[in-house]
């Protein structure tokens, strides 16, 4: 069985929301198993997460887009993972992100382009979402992929949304699907 980590920070809950629909097409997908992890507060994971990203096929990082980049939770594991990075721990495991903000932009792409640099820099292999956008005037927050994302899950929940509310049904499966697709190319390499 491959097995996918997703290692994520989630401010007010609408980032784990996400989180849970990526495990959710990620744990769907034959042959692999999906374990969320969530980066608390200050920042910290337990010690057990880390030997379980060395032994994962793929790990998918998520946050929140703070100021145009991930929150500094996240950050703070990605500069934890530079033991990792010493000694190629991470070295061909798959990788992809996501991302979730209250604007349409927000800056998302910037989070995603930094989850990528992080996945170069452990020389992981980057899987996109490999879904075209939809963007005619029939679609919209139900529609899959309506943010245009290409490099990685992007979604939009409204500043004043609770978790309840937002991501919407669109943001939520086009995130199964990216989970499901990095999944099954996470077994095929395996």
């Amino acid at each position: 069985m491959a097995k996918i980590a997703i290692v994520y920070f989630s401010g007010y809950g609408h980032t784990k929301k996400q989180a849970e629909a990526v495990h959710a097409g990620a744990a769907s997908a034959s042959g692999a198993t999906a374990t969320l992890y969530a980066i608390d507060p200050e920042g910290n994971l337990p010690d057990s997460a880390w030997d379980d990203f060395d032994q994962a096929d793929a790990i998918i990082y998520g946050s929140p887009t703070y100021m145009g980049g991930p929150a500094w939770q996240f950050k703070k594991f990605a500069d934890a993972s530079s033991k990792r990075w010493f000694t190629l721990a991470w070295k061909d495991k798959v990788a992809g992100g996501f991302t979730n903000s209250a604007s349409a932009n927000g800056d998302k792409f910037s989070t995603i382009t930094y989850f990528f640099t992080l996945s170069q820099q452990h020389g992981q292999i980057w899987v996109g979402t490999g879904m075209k956008s939809s963007n005619t005037k029939a679609d919209g927050p139900d529609s899959i992929n309506w943010t245009a994302g290409y490099a990685g899950a992007m979604a939009i929940s409204p500043a004043d949304a609770s978790p309840d509310e937002a991501p919407g049904k669109g943001d939520l499966e086009t995130a199964r699907l990216y989970g499901a697709r990095i999944a099954d190319y996470a077994v095929k390499t395996r």
